[in-house]
């Protein structure tokens, strides 16, 4: 039996030149159409990290949602999404964070955090870290204490993982 993480990259997809010419994108659909598999991974998320002592689950738009709130009922937290700015319909605050070649910004509803909250981020993928460490960032901002940052991928050759400043991460899988 092979374990999570071989069965894992055996369904994401390879596409390669998508979104721009070079990069070979890992699209996890098939491994969202694989119930068994969703299962096994939200399970071994929820074993990972329920000693954390979480009272919230961030999703970081998008496939954050996919994986955060299945995460959130499983360890009996609370579920609150991070979103590209303008989408959120209430009171927001934005961060914004550096890309590879610019800048991008995150937002999420100013009561979505409680000071003093142990929260957990969550997103599919860690590449170059930026996403995930404004994910970080809005959180401390709105007094939440980020207790872990968890993904079902790691491209780790981008050293993403730098950029969480200090908050302990896991992947499922992970290419070197």
């Amino acid at each position: 039996m092979h374990g999570l993480g071989e069965r894992i990259r055996a369904v994401i997809r390879d596409v390669p030149d998508f979104p721009q010419p070079g990069i070979v994108f890992k699209d996890i659909t098939p491994v969202l159409a694989d119930v068994a598999l969703m299962r096994e991974i939200v399970a071994r998320l929820a074993d990972t990290h329920q000693r954390l002592g979480i009272d919230l689950i961030a999703g970081v738009e998008s496939r954050g949602f996919l994986f955060g709130t299945p995460l959130a009922m499983a360890l009996g937290a609370g579920f609150t999404p991070i979103r590209k700015p303008g989408k959120l319909p209430w009171q927001t605050l934005r961060v914004n964070y550096a890309l590879e070649y610019g800048q991008d910004s995150l937002e999420a509803h100013t009561d979505a955090v409680r000071p003093g909250q142990r929260v957990l981020i969550v997103d599919d993928l860690l590449a170059t870290g930026g996403t995930a460490s404004g994910a970080v960032d809005l959180v401390r901002r709105l007094g939440g204490e980020v207790v872990g940052a968890a993904f079902v991928v790691e491209l780790a050759f981008l050293n993403g993982r730098s950029k969480l400043g200090g908050v302990p991460a896991s992947s499922l899988v992970c290419y070197e």
